[in-house]
């Protein structure tokens, strides 16, 4: 089974989101029905439920993430995953010198659709600010799938 990691700050809006969201795309693509979409952060506090918005927003897509509870990126969850997509420059930085093993498959979620640009923290923000970090997520996995299909393949 693939497994692709999806890495923000606490783990409780991008991350969760982002994982729901290829996780349903997962689910529709008949040759990777048994991948998965995971998620982490490098500085989450263990066992915070996702916030509001973001549960509210995934529900607008027939998404339940409302079981997911934060994590600490551990080494083994960065060694069970074939790619990690983070949010942030510092997301990617602070992974790959802790974890410099797994640093060739380390991305920005950016990247995978040939862009370099940090997806901005929507916490304590407005259900506005999430409703817009939501589409860009969702834009992000739509426009790159084949490329995170391609690097997790690799």
């Amino acid at each position: 089974m693939k497994t692709i990691l999806f890495v923000c700050t606490g783990n409780i809006c991008r991350s969760p989101m982002a994982a729901g969201l290829l996780q349903q795309r997962l689910s529709e693509d008949p040759k990777r029905q048994d991948w998965r979409g995971v998620a982490a952060g490098p500085w989450a506090s263990e066992g915070r439920p996702p916030s509001a918005y973001a549960v509210a927003e995934m529900a607008e897509r027939e998404i339940d993430i409302s079981a997911h509870r934060s994590r600490r990126v551990t080494e083994r969850l960065m060694k069970q995953a074939d790619l990690v997509l983070v949010m942030t420059r510092n997301h990617a930085e602070a992974l790959r010198v802790t974890f410099p093993d797994h640093a060739d498959k380390v991305y920005m979620l950016s990247e995978m659709v040939g862009k370099t640009y940090d997806i901005a923290d929507p916490y304590g923000g407005t259900r506005l600010e999430y409703s817009y970090i939501a589409q860009e997520l969702e834009q992000l996995i739509d426009e790159g799938y084949e490329r995170i299909v391609s690097l997790t393949e690799e």
